[in-house]
């Protein structure tokens, strides 16, 4: 790619503007479309490599870096604090194929707001995303009283003032779909849950992926004869916690 590109016309003030940085142009467009079907997001531009992707901020000044670690002049690490020197001061979450676990420490290390690794779905960046717009919100609308404000924010989504769903969630579907979840004998497929509910598969499967990304979900696959593997869904809990048993037959690989 040899120049950053663009991003659409005029968008709403409050929209949070994405660069996405990918050095391979068929996962940078497909990464793009991703964003680009959430309506608080507005992808800004394009990158392709590490000097791009600091050339493309410093004229598109986005809040949102969707940073690759494998580009082909500058280790995506490389790249944040280059930033920082240069007065940015734009998020930066990591969207790479990179499992290690130092890429996984330094990345903490840079302050990044998330780390989603690469092959993944639109749900899986969709819910990621969609805390991070909470979480930005709650961060510039925090007035700070005393240390319980602190607190707050530094807790992120781990202890909120109040429970913030996304747009176009219910409390009320949220309740449902979680007491469900706590009484199934094992875990749910998307399907199972529309069933129990009553709500859509579309809709099961959109609030079966918010929870997987606050950590009260688990989610697993189960392999058929053909076709892509079933996603099933196991309560968890309190983000970060567990519960006893094991997956049922067929349930192999957990995500």
């Amino acid at each position: 790619m040899s120049s950053a590109q663009g991003g659409p016309g005029p968008a709403a003030v409050d929209a949070i503007g994405v660069l996405v940085v990918d050095d391979d142009f068929r996962v940078a467009r497909v990464h793009r479309a991703y964003v680009e079907r959430l309506d608080v997001f507005r992808v800004v531009g394009v990158a392709g490599s590490g000097e791009e992707a600091i050339a493309a901020v410093d004229r598109l000044r986005p809040d949102l870096v969707l940073l690759d670690l494998y580009l082909p002049d500058l280790f995506g690490l490389d790249v944040i604090p280059r930033l920082r020197t240069a007065g940015h001061d734009c998020d930066v979450m990591v969207i790479s194929a990179a499992r290690e676990a130092d890429a996984v420490r330094g990345a903490v290390r840079q302050g990044v707001v998330d780390y989603l690794l690469k092959p993944f779905e639109f749900e899986d960046l969709r819910g990621r995303l969609e805390r991070y717009a909470v979480q930005r919100g709650r961060m510039l609308d925090t007035v700070v009283r005393g240390q319980a404000d602190v607190d707050r924010v530094l807790a992120g989504a781990a202890v909120p003032a109040s429970p913030v769903l996304p747009k176009g969630m219910s409390a009320e579907t949220a309740g449902l779909i979680e007491r469900t979840l706590r009484e199934a004998d094992g875990s749910l497929s998307a399907t199972e849950c529309a069933g129990l509910t009553g709500v859509s598969r579309v809709s099961a499967r959109r609030y079966l992926e918010y929870f997987h990304t606050l950590g009260s979900v688990e989610v697993s696959l189960r392999y058929g004869a053909t076709g892509r593997p079933e996603r099933r869904y196991r309560f968890l809990g309190a983000a970060g916690g567990g519960r006893g048993g094991g997956l049922r037959s067929g349930e192999q690989t957990r995500v």
